[in-house]
This record gives C-alpha cells, sequence and structure tokens, in this order.
C-alpha cells in the first residue's frame, strides 16, 4: 500500500511539474494578404476556437498574438466580402504566418496549386469556389456552372442538364472528374454529367485554346472538377448540408467527413429526393428524381517528395421526363408543340416516378501517385477505371414499361503518365503521354434495335508544353498528336437487317500559342490562339431510332468528317482601382466540318408513339461572342456585379444562323452586408448579408423559321433574393441560407430547353440551406 502511494504521488508531481514547465509564452504573428494584388488587408479578424481570442490585422495587414501555450490551435480567418478560411497549427514555438486571402469572385487568370509544384499557366480559367457550391447544394453540376459568364445549360426539362460554354457542349466538352476524363453516355443533351458537385472544392472552367494537357475530344473549353487535398490536420472533422426547395419539394442531404495526417481520409456522400416539379400555372407530371452518391479520398505522402491517391466515387440517379413529351399519334404531337398546357397534366403532386425516365449509375476508381525530384522536376502517374450504366425506359404496352427500351454498359480504362521539368528560372517544360480505352455495348434485354451501336475505341495521346516567364510577360506554345482507332458494330437500315462493321483510325495533329502580359497585377492581357481538330462522334455517325430522353428520332451520317477548328481569344482583366474590377473574354471560332443535330421539319409515328425527326449534318461554321464582367465594391459592404454574354453563331456552307446557340443575356446583382462580425447570446455572427440577382435572357434572334419545329421563345427575366449568414458557437460553425427564385413567378420557355416544345420552364422556388462544421 506504501508503495503504491508513493507512486502516486511521484506521478502527480512529474504532471504537476510538466503542467508548470509548459511554455505558455509563445508568440504567433502573421500577415495577411490579397492572393492576387499581393498587397495586405486590413481589418481582417483571426478568432482562436480553443482559447477564443481575437487579433485583427493593421493597415500593414500584421497580426498578433501572445502568451499562447504550445498545442494545437484551429484559427478562422475572416474579412468583410471574403470567404472565411480555417487554419490549423501545431504550436511548438515562436511563429511566424503568411496568409492569403481571395477577394475575386470569378477570374479568368488564375494560379494552381498541386503539393509542392505551383504551376503558372496562361489558361483563361472562370472558378466556382466551395461556398457558392454549398450554397447551391440542391443544384445539379449544370446549374451551378451557370452562375459565371459564358456559361449557359442546355436542358431537358427540369431536372436533366448538361453545360454549355461558348456554344459548345456535349462530346466538344471536355469534363475532368479528379483529373479523370468522364467518360459515359454523354453524347445526348438529355445526358447530365453523373458527378457530384458536392465532392469538389472548386470548379474550373478553362476556356480558350490552352488546354491541350487534357485528354479527349474538345475544341477548347475543359471544365475541371476538383476535390481539394485533405488538411494536414489530424482531428476529425466533418460538414453536413442540408437543403430543402419548395418547388418540387425537393430535399438534399450531404454529409462529408475527413482527418488528415500521415495517413489522410476524406468521405463524402449525399442523397436527393425531388417530386414533380411545377411551372407557374401548373404541375409538370413525372420530373422527380432520385441520387445518391458516394465518394472516398486516400491521400498518404511519403517523406515529402512522394505523394499517393486513391479516389473511388459512385454516381446513381433516376431522373423522370415530362409525361407530356411523350404522345401516340402524329395529330397529338401536332397539337402538343402549340398547346399552352402539356398532355397528361395533373393538379396534384407526386413524387412517384414513372415511365419515361432514365436510369443511371457510373462508378469511378483511381490511384495517383506522384513523385517529385526536386522542387521543379516531377512526375506524375495515374490509372483509373470506369464503368457506365444506363437505361432508359419508354411508354410500353402490356406491363412492360420497365424493361428498358435502351440499356448501354460502358468501360473505360485510363493511363496517364506526366512530367514537368523547370530547366532555368522560369523556363518550364511540361509534357504527357495517355492512353484510354472504351468498351460500350448494348444489351439485349430491351428487345428493340438500339439506338447506339456497339463499339470499341483506343486512344492514344501526346503532348509538350513549353512556357517562358520573363518580367512581366509570359509565352507558352502546345502540341499535342492523337491518335484515334474505332471497331463498330452497327445493325443495317435496310431489309433484311445485317450486321455491318466499321473500322476506323483518326490522326489529329493540334497546336496552340499564348502570350500573357502582367502590368503590376492591376492590368493582365492574354492572347491565345490554336488550331484543334476533333473526331465525329459515336452517336454523330451511327445513331438510328428513338432517343426517348428528348423525345426525338434521331439518324447519323457515317461519313462525316472530323472537325477542324481554329480559335482565337483575348482575355483581359483590370483593378481599376481596389474597388472596382473589370474582366472581359472574347472569342473568334472557325469550324471546318462543323457538326449539327438538324431538325428535319418532318414528324414520324411509330409503334412508340409519334416523334421529330432530327439529322446530324455537317457545315462549316463561326462563333464569335464577348462574356463581360465588372465587380463594384461600395463602402466595403455593397457589391455590386454586372455581367453580359453574347454569342453569335453562322452557319457559312448555307449562309444561315447556326441553330443550338445561346440566348444573349445580362445579369446583375446587389450583396449588402448588414453587418460584418458582432456576438451575441455567446454566438459570433459573420456576414451577414442580403442579395438580389436580375437575370434578362434575349430572345434568339438569330434564327430562321424554318429551321426549328417551333418559333423560339420570347425574352424573359428572372430576379433572385437571398440572405445568408455565418454562426459560430464555441467549436460549432454553422451557415444558413435562404433563397427565393423566379421571384415573381414568371412564366417562360428557355431556347435551349429541349421540352419548351412541350411545357413552361419552372415557376417560383423557395430554398432553404443549412450546414455544420465541427
Amino acid at each position: 500500500m506504501f508503495n503504491k502511494l508513493i507512486i502516486f504521488v511521484i506521478l502527480n508531481l512529474v504532471c504537476f511539474g510538466s503542467l508548470y514547465s509548459q511554455s505558455c509564452t509563445t508568440v504567433i504573428k502573421g500577415v495577411v494578404i490579397d492572393l492576387h494584388t499581393n498587397k495586405p488587408l486590413e481589418s481582417v479578424s483571426i478568432f482562436n476556437i480553443e482559447t477564443e481570442k481575437s487579433s485583427f490585422t493593421d493597415s500593414l495587414g500584421q497580426f498578433e498574438f501572445r502568451d499562447f501555450c504550445t498545442g494545437n490551435y484551429h484559427f478562422l480567418i475572416r474579412h468583410l466580402a471574403c470567404e472565411s478560411k480555417e487554419l490549423y497549427l501545431a504550436l511548438t514555438k515562436d511563429t511566424s504566418i503568411i496568409f492569403t486571402l481571395e477577394h475575386s469572385i470569378n477570374l479568368l487568370g488564375t494560379v494552381y496549386v498541386d503539393g509542392r509544384a505551383i504551376e503558372k499557366t496562361i489558361k483563361n480559367v472562370q472558378t466556382v469556389k466551395q461556398s457558392t457550391i454549398q450554397d447551391y447544394s440542391n443544384e445539379s453540376l449544370s446549374n451551378i456552372l451557370e452562375q459565371l459568364p459564358g456559361v449557359n445549360t442546355i436542358k431537358n426539362g427540369s431536372g436533366i442538364s448538361k453545360p454549355i460554354v461558348n456554344g459548345l457542349y456535349g462530346n466538344r466538352l471536355l469534363i475532368l472528374n479528379n483529373g479523370v476524363p468522364q467518360s459515359g453516355q454523354q453524347w445526348g443533351s438529355d445526358h447530365s454529367p453523373e458527378i457530384d458537385p458536392l465532392v469538389a472544392n472548386t470548379i474550373k472552367v478553362v476556356k480558350g485554346a490552352g488546354a491541350l494537357e487534357y485528354m479527349g475530344a474538345n475544341l477548347g473549353n475543359v471544365i475541371l472538377i476538383e476535390p481539394a487535398k485533405i488538411r494536414a490536420d489530424p482531428h476529425l472533422h466533418g460538414r453536413t448540408t442540408f437543403s430543402y426547395g419548395s418547388n418540387g419539394r425537393a430535399s438534399s442531404l450531404n454529409l462529408q467527413l475527413e482527418q488528415g495526417g500521415t495517413f489522410a481520409w476524406k468521405i463524402n456522400g449525399t442523397l436527393k429526393k425531388s417530386g414533380d416539379r411545377s411551372s407557374p400555372s401548373y404541375f409538370l407530371r413525372n420530373t422527380g428524381s432520385d441520387e445518391a452518391n458516394l465518394a472516398l479520398q486516400v491521400e498518404r505522402n511519403f517523406n515529402n517528395k512522394l505523394f499517393t491517391e486513391i479516389y473511388l466515387s459512385t454516381f446513381n440517379t433516376t431522373l423522370g421526363v415530362l409525361r407530356g413529351s411523350h404522345v401516340g399519334n402524329l395529330t397529338d404531337l401536332t397539337e402538343a408543340l402549340s398547346r399552352q398546357v402539356p398532355f397528361f397534366t395533373e393538379d396534384s403532386y407526386s413524387k412517384t416516378i414513372d415511365a419515361p425516365k432514365q436510369r443511371v449509375n457510373h462508378h469511378l476508381a483511381k490511384f495517383r501517385i506522384k513523385y517529385f525530384r526536386s522542387k521543379s522536376d516531377w512526375f506524375d502517374f495515374t490509372v483509373a477505371g470506369q464503368k457506365n450504366v444506363r437505361k432508359e425506359f419508354d411508354i410500353r404496352r402490356g406491363l412492360r414499361s420497365e424493361i428498358p427500351a435502351l440499356s448501354l454498359y460502358q468501360y473505360s480504362f485510363l493511363s496517364e503518365l506526366k512530367y514537368q521539368i523547370e530547366f532555368e528560372p522560369q523556363l518550364t517544360l511540361k509534357t504527357g503521354f495517355q492512353t484510354n480505352f472504351t468498351d460500350n455495348s448494348n444489351d439485349s434485354e430491351t428487345g428493340i434495335l438500339p439506338l447506339i451501336p456497339d463499339y470499341r475505341s483506343v486512344e492514344l495521346g501526346q503532348y509538350a508544353i513549353l512556357s517562358k516567364k520573363y518580367k512581366s510577360q509570359t509565352w507558352e506554345l502546345g502540341i499535342r498528336n492523337s491518335y484515334f482507332v474505332q471497331n463498330v458494330a452497327t445493325i443495317t437500315r435496310t431489309i433484311p437487317k445485317t450486321i455491318e462493321r466499321f473500322d476506323n483510325k483518326f490522326y489529329n495533329l493540334n497546336a496552340t500559342a499564348g502570350w500573357s502580359y502582367d502590368y503590376q497585377n492591376k492590368l493582365v492581357t492574354t492572347l491565345s490562339t490554336g488550331y484543334i481538330k476533333r473526331n465525329p462522334a459515336i452517336n454523330e455517325l451511327y445513331s438510328l431510332g428513338l432517343h426517348q430522353g428528348v423525345s426525338g428520332i434521331e439518324e447519323g451520317t457515317v461519313d462525316l468528317n472530323p472537325e477542324k477548328s481554329w480559335k482565337n481569344t483575348m482575355a483581359v482583366k483590370a483593378i481599376i482601382s481596389k474597388n472596382i474590377t473589370i474582366e472581359s473574354f472574347a472569342y473568334y471560332q472557325r469550324i471546318a466540318d462543323y457538326i449539327f443535330l438538324a431538325p428535319q421539319n418532318e414528324l414520324q409515328l411509330t409503334i412508340r408513339g409519334a416523334f421529330p425527326l432530327f439529322k446530324y449534318d455537317q457545315t462549316d461554321g463561326r462563333m464569335y461572342g464577348v462574356d463581360a464582367q465588372t465587380i463594384v465594391d461600395i463602402k466595403e459592404r455593397l457589391s455590386v456585379k454586372l455581367a453580359y454574354s453574347y454569342l453569335h453563331g453562322r452557319d457559312l456552307s448555307n449562309n444561315v444562323p447556326l441553330i443550338g446557340m445561346p440566348s444573349n443575356n445580362t445579369s446583375t446583382s446587389f450583396d449588402y452586408i448588414i453587418s460584418k462580425d458582432f456576438k451575441w447570446l455567446g454566438v459570433r455572427f459573420d456576414n451577414l448579408d442580403v442579395g438580389v440577382n436580375h437575370r434578362y435572357v434575349f430572345r434568339q434572334s438569330n434564327l430562321l423559321p424554318f429551321q426549328d419545329f417551333t418559333l423560339p421563345p420570347p425574352s424573359y427575366q428572372l430576379s433572385s433574393l437571398k440572405a445568408s449568414t455565418n454562426l459560430t458557437y464555441k467549436t460549432q460553425k454553422i451557415r444558413l441560407l435562404f433563397r427565393i427564385e423566379n421571384l415573381f413567378n414568371v412564366r417562360f420557355r428557355d431556347y435551349l430547353n429541349r421540352q419548351r416544345y412541350f411545357s413552361d420552364d419552372l415557376g417560383r422556388n423557395i430554398v432553404m440551406v443549412f450546414q455544420s462544421k465541427f
């Protein structure tokens, strides 16, 4: 007993001594600067969560904390009109910190940061930040991107959409999901990208001709879905986001957990559910949707030189197609194209999803290893596999509607090796070799001749990009060569039906050049030019039959030539003063043998109903336009943003307008911060603000009556209202947002919505978002 008492006393003395000797005189100093101007930021709040101590930066952007004990701390860095950021610090001694904050909402030029490598390029890039992604957690990827100038969506109803950038979409617009080219059935306008945007830290749109390093058929536009690297913080952190929308009674729940350290991991899961959406006057029957997604990210660093990553994701959705877009005979179809209210409209709300509908499953597995030989010399190797299952269900007789009318399986395998070296200061070479194998097949369970044939394809690609920076100027030259082999098995269009095989080979040589001038971080001008070639896609060559998702019959053309594009761009960003920023992006693009889906002014009756006929055709096309944006900060609390997008497309061979081009549009938004930072009942409120947005979409007047089944809809304007705030209670961080879309319940139809033939677009939608971080 005595021995135990002696041991107890010794242990207490040791513990007391260690506590007494713990250093609580540690000093933390730092400076906060603007990410893009490198100028100090005044009145930035730095708040320590553990001790609830606060500090504010002075006119030089400097701050200081004294009398801290050694240990682990979390800091919140907040500034008026900036996105709040969090810093984890393992404090062992006096420490100095340099922290950057970003003021600009959308940037046409940016700097990429990946591990230890910093890559400066002259790509024209616009960015959607994580805060915006979370605020629009109820929306699809395409609708989130529509917040950017020059980005529109082509839709098939309320829940099915895909992005369109400067008039290009589908096979011409490459989407990279965490660095992997998204491989699926992206050929249809009704095929939404099978990506959960809530996995992303940022979503970037790369415009222009400077995207040679990305594999895939594109004409200079790329969308990057980029999850964030897992933070070094060894503690478990998470985020829960719940949103509810009144239109469709749509709910969304997202949960993210992550833990850093030597072996870091992150898991992200999303559930979404919606019933019938509604126009201002009636319910849109059978337009509900279900969605369930999961992503796992694992990272491991070795010796600060070797970085490895495993990324797994699964995306699963069921999407209803407007019932009134499917009719049984030619008389009804003719009437449906002119009706104010669609056929089969009901007065009651329903969450049931019946045929016609789509069911899509997409799975991705990626392994990446990055090795740094030095700070300016590294290898990056990636292998990835994808599986895409797409089933479309039509209204079929004899209780057969649950048998898919289209059933496609696609497997793809990617390998990529990149190498970058800086030969001398500011002279960098990037090069890479890529392979991609795709196997696409139809399931015979449909009992219907397939719309898309079975095929296999192999793509081999190499690229090299040389960039040189001298003082305020940067030059860049790039070249890519690609080789494609396609083996296709189609069914003949004549009777008797037989199998016809095609072996296609394509070789493409693409090149770009660019120049950028940066005048004291106040005026940045970027010029680029490039020649890019694109092969005709499988659907453009061999489609034959009913495309259920867009309620139309589509026919391919087997002798299409590759598209040849010459694109020139100019981007300017000018910081007029600390309160005024102007950005513009102008482009001119000539596309020889431009491929498009042309309405045939013909309605066809089949055993599955009556549908309009579309055929793929080719012409010489020209597109030019400008995206412009001005941001004005008034007295630090009021921010005004003006944006305008103009696009003109012309069919040069036939001297008529190009069809399918987005309408010109303008938008104006006002954001006012009511209160910057205050505390009430033990809760700290941060950036309590309100905002108003107005968007005007012009009528698509650049179209002739005979080019479509109906005239383009008239112009329309929509208004929205939002209010939001951030709350901090001890270690709990909460964000609340309230938003009203189509505030005045305007009745409208959009030219890029294929279901404008049959119904009005969405009416008022009241959205509430609740987010909690820990």
